[in-house]
């Protein structure tokens, strides 16, 4: 099976290029976002739990993201591997997600980091927010606490990862067919023969 994580601010195009990866290696795209979408609309009980944190401004605890990961891999048998898109991001969320794979013998074949100027996300962040794709993405100040928010816990997921040899940086700027094709050639690279 092929695992890969995706990691990178708000407004990095991992939701983009997971669903290229997805594509081109014939894996699930699992985004955080869209999970706890699906639970909060649904009204499911892990949903409600996620729910009550957020509207206090709280963030969910580990254990309950964690939870809504198994729970979507758990819907999808049979599949070639993941491209998980925002999970981890804690390294409780990594710790928690290599003792799960480990568990049907698998394990993350690469973490790939998509590196974005501030400048260049808040761009990217104020035109996803005009053209109506995300409503969070349109106050500036909530922006910037995200992208500090991501930073803040990067560096012991990069540790992490870089520690197990399967850290990749990669430059997120330029178009989106380069950097798609930068990641396959990494990945392809990690493929055992």
């Amino acid at each position: 099976m092929i695992h890969l994580v995706l990691l990178g601010p708000p407004g990095a195009g991992k939701g983009t290029q997971a669903e290229r990866l997805a594509a081109h290696y014939g894996l699930e795209h699992l985004s955080t976002g869209a999970m706890f979408r699906h639970h909060i609309g649904r009204q499911t009980r892990l949903g409600r739990l996620a729910k009550g944190y957020m509207d206090k401004g709280r963030l969910v605890p580990d254990e309950l993201t964690t939870d809504m990961l198994k729970e979507a891999v758990s819907r999808h048998v049979d599949v070639k591997g993941f491209v998980f898109d925002g999970f981890p991001r804690t390294l409780a969320q990594a710790s928690a997600l290599d003792d799960f794979l480990d568990q049907s013998g698998a394990c993350v074949l690469k973490a790939l980091s998509l590196e974005v100027a501030d400048a260049d996300l808040l761009a990217r962040l104020r035109k996803r927010a005009r053209e109506g794709a995300r409503i969070d993405d349109s106050d500036e100040r909530v922006i910037r606490d995200r992208i500090a928010a991501y930073y803040e816990k990067r560096a012991p997921l990069v540790g992490y990862y870089r520690g197990r040899d399967k850290l990749e940086s990669i430059d997120g700027t330029g178009s989106i067919d380069a950097i798609s094709a930068h990641l396959i050639r990494i990945v392809d690279r990690a493929l055992p023969c």
